[in-house]
């Protein structure tokens, strides 16, 4: 297999190439460069004598009008009128030159102005033509005229871009004479690939030729957009150096990006010359600002052509991008059909059965057709619904972490990739089944995911044949691309057919569709959690028991109303996100508690702080912690069940207080031992207590053991004063 035309090495010299500072011109041409306030000729391409009659030096620094003939007023007359950001046609007259009997010269252009001041006049002899270069194609003004009318009544009336392809390559023929027209459509990668071409019947046909993104370069693709006609009269040119080197007005290599003279890269004409194309014509095809497209028309001799048959090319090539604009937006429009209508069936679905996903597979057909995709894949809730040929399960899973790193911030854009072992080693396994991948992204805080994949395709990709090996062939329309040259070509494995702007809208608009049903049924949902909650926090917080619930990191989420009047009065209920532990008297040792909380509660006394009491206070409280996991293992929070201990704390302080009465009435001096009465007293008290005491579900305690009490003390003082009364 033979090297490509120009290396790897000539291929980035290529991208490194600044083309729009060519510095020369094409000679069946004439450049000038004006100081705009005086209209005085700063710089000039060295073809002036041949062209102009005048030798550069002749001309430098002298004012236009200097060339005679009605050129300078016309020129200033468009300098005054607008702003010439773009070439503005030129048509004039100069001098014959010494000789007062010749006949003045006719000539044709474009005048701009430069960005950073100066204007830039381009000039092309008409009669007498000039020397050396071919006569130029030139359509009379009817014929001209009808010519663009046919042309664009044909655009408007395909229904398909391969319709309209055909039609743009046999009218641009038909209009410009070349023997072989090309419409030529980029890919998102920006490969090349021919979709329709017009040419004369002796040529081998490149229809549905790939070619590789590096044929051309990125300033090259910028410059098709701001010069939508390029054309090449003879690749065999001697270029025409710009004097002085400089622009005095700036001190810097003139931008030719605007001019049409300007002089074609070096790697670029030794590439036609590898094909044995001599004469170019290269028209822009740009839809939304982009580069869709080129037509791209080639010659086997040289060829020129008239500016006004140029501007109908221009023309021509605008009213296909038009047109290309209109029938994918209609595409566009049948892709918003489509998805209402599986909208509509998933949304049937889920009101049915209850899932929306089972629809989205059950027809895999309707999933995979409008994108060409050989399988897609759905991730949604952790779980994985496949239909067509994809690749294993781990495979897949692999594969969705992947995406999510590529896409961190999509902003509902799909990613696409077409080579999906090339970007990552790690999925290099993936290619038989998945070597393009396009996914939308349906949620943003998961990795949730509706993916199409494509198969691996075999692709053939060309260039332009081995310089070291010159063409010989005596008749230049029997030239083939392997005759002609030597063809240099590689398969390319591992990447599939690349997902259009199209395909990547139609994903885009499903996507879309999905996240609304996605939502509507969260929403639904939201709506019966939040009922139930509502339902849940009113039994919580009706419950006379004090309880808080806290995340995870022990911060508050519920209280209800019994814990807030543990706090005092006039305290204001707590607020979620307060640290639980801060309601405690020891905060770090709560938190400690919640921390090594597993599987089993906790039980202990704390103490909680009462802002609200007399002094601020603590109120003793009994505490029962419970740690909630969630299905996976995780944890979901804590609840801590609180109970005021205040009541048994009074409690025991009254039966002790009760139990010394009784003791000290006992061992008062008046009640002997072998007092029955005062010894039945004491028993009858003693078993109350402890009955009142032990028993719960009651009123408080305390206050009947105060009760009891006084009720002891008081029979003892009665039957003392019984006692009084015995002689």
């Amino acid at each position: 297999m033979d090297s490509p035309a120009f290396g790897q090495a000539d291929l980035s010299n290529c991208e490194r190439e600044l083309i729009h500072l060519a510095g020369s011109v094409q000679p069946h041409g004439v450049l000038l460069v004006l100081r705009e306030a005086d209209l005085c000729i700063v710089q000039l391409s060295a073809n002036s004598a041949q062209l102009l009659g005048r030798a550069p030096g002749q001309l430098l620094q002298q004012p236009l009008h200097t060339l005679g003939g009605t050129l300078a007023r016309q020129v200033a007359a468009l300098a005054a009128a607008g702003d010439l950001l773009e070439p503005v046609a030129l048509q004039c007259s100069l001098d014959a030159g010494d000789t007062p009997d010749q006949p003045a010269r006719r000539l044709e252009g474009s005048v701009h102005r430069l960005a950073g001041g100066g204007l830039v006049v381009e000039l092309e002899p008409v009669d007498p033509p000039a020397p050396g270069v071919p006569p130029a194609v030139f359509l009379a003004p009817e014929a001209l005229a009808q010519h663009l009318a046919a042309g664009v009544q044909r655009f408007t009336a395909a229904a398909s871009l391969g319709t309209l392809a055909d039609g743009v390559a046999q009218v641009f023929r038909e209009l410009t004479g070349y023997d072989r027209v090309m419409v030529y459509k980029f890919d998102p990668d920006g490969h090349g690939k021919i979709i329709a071409e017009a040419r004369n019947p002796r040529l081998e046909s490149l229809l549905g030729h790939h070619y590789p993104s590096t044929d051309i370069p990125q300033r090259a693709r910028e410059l098709y957009l701001k010069n939508r006609v390029r054309v090449l009269v003879d690749v065999h040119y001697t270029p025409q150096p710009l004097l002085p080197e400089l622009l005095p007005l700036t001190g810097a290599p003139l931008d030719m990006s605007m001019c049409a003279l300007r002089s074609m890269s070096p790697l670029h004409l030794q590439y036609l010359k590898n094909m044995g194309v001599t004469g170019t014509l290269v028209a822009s095809l740009v839809r939304e600002g982009k580069l869709w497209g080129l037509v791209a028309a080639h010659h086997y001799s040289p060829r020129h052509l008239r500016a006004s048959v140029r501007a109908a090319a221009d023309l021509l090539a605008e009213a296909a991008s038009t047109r290309i604009t209109a029938i994918e937006n209609y595409a566009h429009a049948q892709v918003a059909l489509l998805v209402r209508r599986l909208e509509q069936r998933l949304i049937e679905a889920t009101s049915t059965e209850g899932d929306w996903r089972l629809a989205l597979f059950r027809n895999p057909r309707t999933l995979l057709q409008p994108l060409e995709a050989t399988g897609a894949a759905l991730f949604h809730d952790g779980e994985i619904l496949t239909s067509g040929e994809v690749p294993s399960t781990p495979e897949l899973r692999a594969l969705c972490d992947w995406v999510d790193l590529q896409t961190p911030d999509a902003g509902g854009a799909p990613f696409a990739c077409s080579s999906v072992g090339q970007a990552t080693q790690a999925l290099e396994s993936l290619t038989p089944t998945a070597a393009g991948v396009l996914a939308v992204k349906l949620s943003t805080t998961r990795p949730d995911y509706l993916m199409w994949f494509r198969k691996e395709q075999l692709l053939t990709v060309t260039w332009a044949g081995n310089p070291a090996k010159p063409m010989v062939n005596d008749d230049p329309l029997t030239l083939s691309p392997r005759r002609s040259f030597d063809a240099w070509s590689e398969i390319v494995r591992g990447t599939a057919v690349p997902w259009s702007n199209a395909e990547r809208v139609m994903a885009r608009a499903l996507g879309t569709a999905l996240v609304d049903i996605i939502v509507q049924v969260h929403a639904v949902r939201l709506l019966i959690a939040e009922h139930q909650l509502a339902q849940i926090r009113a039994t919580v917080g009706a419950s006379r028991e004090p309880v808080l619930v806290a995340d995870p990191a022990g911060r508050l989420i519920f209280a209800n109303g019994a814990f807030a009047a543990l706090l005092g009065p006039g305290v204001p209920a707590p607020e979620p996100g307060a640290m639980v532990a801060d309601f405690f008297d020891r905060p770090a040792q709560v938190q400690r508690v919640l921390a090594g909380l597993a599987l089993q509660p906790w039980r202990g006394e704390w103490a909680v702080l009462q802002p609200g009491a007399a002094g601020g206070s603590v109120l003793p409280v009994a505490v029962r912690a419970e740690a909630v996991p969630a299905r996976d293992g995780a944890m979901l929070g804590f609840i801590l069940t609180v109970t005021d201990l205040s009541d048994t704390r009074r409690t025991a302080e009254a039966r002790r207080h009760l139990e010394l009465a009784l003791q000290r009435s006992a061992q008062h001096p008046q009640a002997a031992s072998t007092d029955a009465v005062i010894g039945a007293i004491l028993t009858n008290a003693s078993l109350a207590a402890m009955d009142i005491a032990d028993g719960a579900g009651g009123p408080p305690v305390a206050p009947l053991l105060q009760e009891l009490e006084a009720s002891a003390q008081r029979a003892t003082a009665l039957y003392a004063q019984i006692r009084s009364f015995s002689p």
